[in-house]
């Protein structure tokens, strides 16, 4: 009988054999509860990372964005500009007397408004007179204009 020959006839039942000692001697389930106890016993080793998706504009805000040191050296640009521009400058005259500073920028999520930068001081335009002599008989020009003359 050939080496090839034997093979075929006696690998069935060989594999027929250990499955059925592993299954009816309980040899699997000890092996399996082994592994259990052996999972269970053991500390965590996961590692999440939680990663936020990246908004552009947050991004490109905190590249743009002075430091402290960057802040100071800018500071103390202005302070020698202004030291060099004097006071004599402008024939003496505060060129921002009597102003306020810009209202700060929202954020980038906020939805825009009309009125977003606006000061709540502010009066606006007098548009009281918009139409001049007009405007006190609007009314008559509307029915002009519907009737089609």
């Amino acid at each position: 009988m050939k080496k090839s020959e034997f093979k075929k006839i006696i690998k069935p039942i060989v594999a027929e054999c250990i499955k059925e000692s592993l299954l009816e001697g309980g040899i699997i389930s000890g092996i399996i509860a082994e592994v259990v106890k052996g999972i269970a016993t053991s500390p965590a080793t996961t590692i999440t990372e939680e990663r936020k998706p990246a908004d552009p504009a947050i991004e490109r805000m905190k590249r743009n964005t002075f430091t402290q040191q960057q802040s100071t050296k800018i500071q103390e640009h202005r302070k020698k500009l202004m030291s060099a521009i004097g006071k004599t400058a402008y024939n003496g005259v505060d060129l921002f007397e009597g102003t306020t500073p810009a209202p700060a920028q929202g954020s980038v999520g906020q939805q825009a408004s009309s009125m977003a930068n606006q000061s709540p001081q502010d009066p606006g335009v007098d548009i009281s007179n918009l139409f001049g002599s007009v405007g006190k008989n609007w009314n008559a020009h509307m029915t002009n204009v519907k009737e089609g003359k």
